[in-house]
């Protein structure tokens, strides 16, 4: 069997990590708010910087399992661009596709991080490919086995659909697991789905799209849409299905949480590094949560993502008939 090619789409940032019991939730009524006063120096404990961004944390799962994992985005020639792209270099990424013009910049995070792991972000999007997509390679997307795009920036809906569109037509398959800017618009997510092969989401994100009040409620609807699904609910677990079994898993392992950032393209990430080598649904379901538990018992969204051949353990986790 050949080894999957894998092309990772979206933007990419510089995070700076700051952890301090200063950031701290205040609770009032329903909501909790990180307070910083004005005119005051608060103190951290920690500085961690480190690269993100959706697509990237994805395209290093992939490739610290053993795939052909590429990246396709617009960079510029700023600091945190170059940073970007030294570290997807050291990880075995192909940079290749990636765009880089002096006007662009990389996105540019402050992630002020409490000490329950919960964090609060400060988010610069930078200045990248817009909805046209100009100067992506779509010959990169006709190549690939798989497409994961995400977290499009300024391209939002109408880039996701330009890319969609040539992955249909060259037989590449889509796994999404749509961020902020697609989710904006709920209604025209629903109609690129009968274009997408595996549909990863949160409950909140799944309701959106489709009825119900469980996280299988929401699966069996979703498949009304895409041929695989996932929705998870953070803690509380996950189910997926594939349209044969259903998969109802529980928390891998109950750690110390440090830093939630990439929790989610973890999970993602690391189910599609499995699926797209031929594994089970239960096998993909179980290395997702593995890798995801590792991600947020460190600081930053790479850092605790897995590498081939680690050993994993049992985890609560069934699988029955649709």
């Amino acid at each position: 069997m050949k080894t999957p090619r894998i092309l990772a789409i979206g933007k990419a940032t510089q995070d700076v990590f700051m952890k301090s019991d200063e950031f701290d939730p205040h609770i009032e009524g329903k909501h909790a708010y990180t307070h910083l006063p004005l005119g005051l120096k608060m103190e951290v404990e920690d500085v961690t910087f480190s690269t993100g961004g959706n697509a990237t944390n994805v395209a290093v799962t992939l490739a610290r399992q053993g795939l052909r994992a590429e990246y396709m985005w617009g960079l510029g020639t700023d600091l945190s661009s170059e940073a970007i792209l030294t570290s997807l270099d050291q990880e075995g990424v192909d940079t290749g596709y990636v765009i880089q013009k002096p006007e662009y910049q990389a996105g540019y995070s402050v992630v002020l991080i409490a000490t329950s792991g919960e964090r609060t972000i400060l988010n610069h999007r930078g200045n990248s490919i817009g909805a046209d997509g100009k100067g992506l390679s779509m010959e990169a997307v006709a190549k690939a086995d798989w497409v994961y795009p995400t977290s499009l920036g300024f391209g939002g809906l109408d880039l996701l659909r330009y890319i969609i569109d040539h992955a249909e037509k060259h037989d590449t398959r889509v796994m999404l697991n749509p961020a902020g800017p697609e989710l904006a618009h709920p209604a025209k997510l629903k109609a690129l789905l009968e274009s997408v092969d595996v549909l990863c989401l949160n409950k909140e994100e799944a309701q959106l799209i489709v009825s119900g009040h469980t996280l299988e409620e929401l699966v069996r609807h979703a498949l009304n849409l895409v041929p695989v699904v996932i929705v998870s609910d953070g803690p509380r677990g996950v189910v997926a299905s594939d349209g044969k079994t259903i998969v109802r898993a529980g928390m891998y392992e109950n750690v110390p949480v440090v830093d939630r950032t990439g929790a989610g393209d973890a999970f993602a990430s690391g189910f599609l590094s499995q699926w797209a080598h031929g594994r089970t649904l239960r096998e993909s379901i179980i290395f997702a949560s593995a890798n995801s538990t590792s991600v947020v018992s460190r600081i930053g969204a790479k850092d605790g993502i897995l590498h081939q051949g680690v050993r994993l353990h049992d985890m609560p986790i069934e699988e029955y008939p649709l």
